[in-house]
């Protein structure tokens, strides 16, 4: 697997060095992509996905705290300020814009690669901390995507929080009375008897992957892999 790279930097030497460092450093983790311009750049991150990147902030045409800002409506991939800014007032700045670390220049090449790993896989655990999985079934926490066997699946809202309880819970029995309390909160107007047709909906959402949510007799519902 590799990861997505992208380098900004307006200083052909400079740009040259980190690309040959990182391609050269770990064979095939990255796959590096590069701009020496501030609108290429943020025409980049507009229409491109990116595991990380590494921007210069003083470049042709948008800076990097435009680019930065950019990127942050529609990523949380981990940023990197690589400057020659390195007053007070433009760290904070760049902080405050959405950067995860910010590296005055001049700077070691190795321990930029140091930072950009950290910083991968601290992103890479949060990602997957928001990833449920049981069996054949997928469920991202941040875009809301229900998945069976790699397919999204149409799921109305209750029967999509009642999976989330169920797999945050995995292996565990969970009583009707606790799956009323989690999912429809202080709604008074339900009963035991809806908690058995929701269950019942959302094993026909999950067709293939529907046995795995199981009925315990006489003590209620958990969603298990055995």
């Amino acid at each position: 697997m590799s990861y997505r790279l992208l380098i900004v930097e307006d200083s052909p030497e400079l740009l040259e060095a980190t690309c040959d460092f990182y391609r050269e450093e770990d064979a095939g983790l990255w796959d590096v992509v590069t701009a020496s311009d501030g609108n290429d750049a943020l025409a980049r991150v507009t229409g491109e996905d990116f595991d990380l990147m590494i921007l210069d902030i003083m470049l042709p045409g948008a800076s990097g705290f435009d680019i930065c800002k950019a990127a942050r409506k529609r990523s949380d991939c981990p940023i990197i300020f690589v400057t020659a800014l390195g007053s007070e007032n433009n760290v904070l700045k760049g902080y405050e814009t959405g950067c995860d670390d910010y590296v005055v220049k001049p700077f070691s090449i190795r321990q930029l690669y140091a930072k950009s790993l950290a910083l991968l896989k601290r992103a890479k655990r949060n990602a997957d901390s928001e990833i449920l999985r049981c069996g054949a079934i997928s469920l991202d926490k941040k875009t809301m995507l229900v998945k069976v066997s790699g397919r999204e699946i149409v799921i109305n809202a209750k029967e999509y929080f009642l999976l989330v309880y169920l797999l945050e819970n995995k292996g565990s029995v969970l009583s009707r009375r606790n799956i009323l309390e989690h999912v429809w909160g202080d709604d008074l107007d339900v009963n035991d008897r809806v908690v058995d047709n929701t269950i019942r909906r959302l094993r026909e959402c999950l067709g293939e992957a529907s046995g795995l949510v199981k009925t315990v007799i006489g003590r209620g519902y958990r969603i298990t892999e055995e």
